[in-house]
C-alpha cells in the first residue's frame, strides 16, 4: 500500500486549498488510524498479520497539510488492542491538532478504571466498542456493558461504536439506559447497500438527539467506481432521517487507501455528494465533529 500523495492527488489537494479561502470554517476528518512498527509499541499478540508498512502521524500530518484539513480525530487501531501507548504518545506530541479515542477490553471488569485513567490522565476523549454481528460480540448484552457506559457517561466523553446494523437495537437498549451519553456510530453501520431495509436498523436511532452517525466506507459498501454513486444514495437517507447536524464526514484514512486516495475520500462529501448544500457541508465536515469532539 502506497501512502505517498500522487500527482493527482496533490492538483486536488490545491484546489481544495484555494477553496478553504471562501469558507469560514475548518474542515475536520473524524476518523482516522495511525501505527507505526516500533518495538516501543509492539502490536497486540493476537495482531498475526501486522501491516507492512507505517501509517505514522507524521504521515497523516502531510496528508492533512496537503488537502487543507486542521484537525483530525483518531480512533486507536485494533493492531494494537487495549494498549493506547502509540496514540497516547501522539496526542502528548500534537496536542492541539488531534483528539483520540480509545479502546479498553470490553470483557474486562477494569473497562471502566481503564477508561477514567486514558481520560483523565493521557487526554483521551472517548472510547471505541467493536461487537461482531456474532455471537462472538454478544457481550454488548452482558453485564459489563451498563459500567462501561455509565462511567463513559460520567467522564462526558463520547461513546463510538463500530458494529454491523444488525447490532443496532442493542446499541439502542443501551442508550434507553444513558440517554444523557453522546453515542457515535461509526461506518454509517456498514449497512449493506443489497438489504436496503437494514438501515431502517440504523435510522431508527434519530430519536435518540445524542446519537451521530459518521459518514464513511462509501467506498467499501460500493459495487460502482468512485465517487461511488450507490453508496451515496445510502448517505441521502442517512442525511433525510438525521439531518447535517448529527451526520460528520470521515476518510478511515489509512484504510481507505486500498480503495481509493486520501485526497479523494475528503472529497466525498466536500464535493461529490452533489445533495449537499454549503451549510450542510459546513456542519457535516466542522460543526457536527465540534459537537463531540471540540477542538481549541
Amino acid at each position: 500500500m502506497d501512502y505517498t500523495l500522487s500527482r493527482r492527488a496533490a492538483l486536488g489537494a490545491l484546489t481544495a486549498g484555494a477553496a478553504l479561502g471562501a469558507r469560514d470554517y475548518r474542515i475536520i476528518d473524524s476518523h482516522v488510524h495511525v501505527w507505526k512498527k516500533d518495538p516501543q509499541y509492539p502490536w497486540a499478540k493476537e495482531t498475526t498479520r501486522p501491516p507492512d508498512k507505517d501509517a505514522s502521524a507524521e504521515m497523516l500530518l502531510e496528508l492533512m497539510k496537503a488537502n487543507g484539513v486542521e484537525k483530525t480525530v483518531i480512533i486507536q487501531v485494533i493492531h494494537y488492542r487495549w494498549d493506547n501507548s502509540y496514540l497516547a504518545d501522539v496526542l502528548k506530541k500534537y496536542p492541539t491538532t488531534f483528539r483520540g479515542v480509545a479502546r479498553v477490553n470490553p470483557e474486562s471488569p477494569t473497562a471502566p478504571d481503564d477508561l477514567s485513567r486514558l481520560v483523565e490522565q493521557q487526554n483521551f476523549r472517548g472510547v471505541r466498542l467493536s461487537p461482531g454481528g456474532n455471537a462472538s460480540g454478544d457481550w454488548i448484552r452482558g453485564p459489563l456493558m451498563p459500567p462501561l457506559w455509565k462511567r463513559c457517561d460520567s467522564l462526558k466523553v463520547p461513546m463510538t461504536i463500530l458494529a454491523p446494523v444488525t447490532r443496532m437495537p442493542d446499541v439502542a437498549a443501551l442508550i434507553e439506559k444513558y440517554p444523557s451519553l453522546t453515542v457515535v456510530i461509526d461506518h454509517m453501520a456498514d449497512s449493506p447497500l443489497d438489504k436496503p431495509d437494514q438501515l431502517n436498523l440504523l435510522t431508527a436511532l434519530k430519536r435518540y438527539p445524542k446519537v451521530f452517525v459518521k459518514v464513511s466506507h462509501t467506498w467499501s459498501l460500493s459495487k460502482q467506481p468512485y465517487p461511488y454513486a450507490d453508496s451515496q444514495a445510502q448517505v441521502k437517507r442517512l442525511y433525510d432521517a438525521f439531518g447535517p447536524q448529527r451526520l460528520m464526514g470521515a476518510t478511515d484514512w489509512p484504510i481507505v487507501e486500498s480503495h481509493c486516495s486520501y485526497a479523494q475520500a475528503m472529497a466525498m462529501v466536500r464535493d461529490e455528494m452533489k445533495f449537499l448544500n454549503e451549510e450542510d457541508k459546513s456542519w457535516m465536515l466542522s460543526k457536527t465533529i465540534e459537537r463531540v469532539w471540540p477542538f481549541a
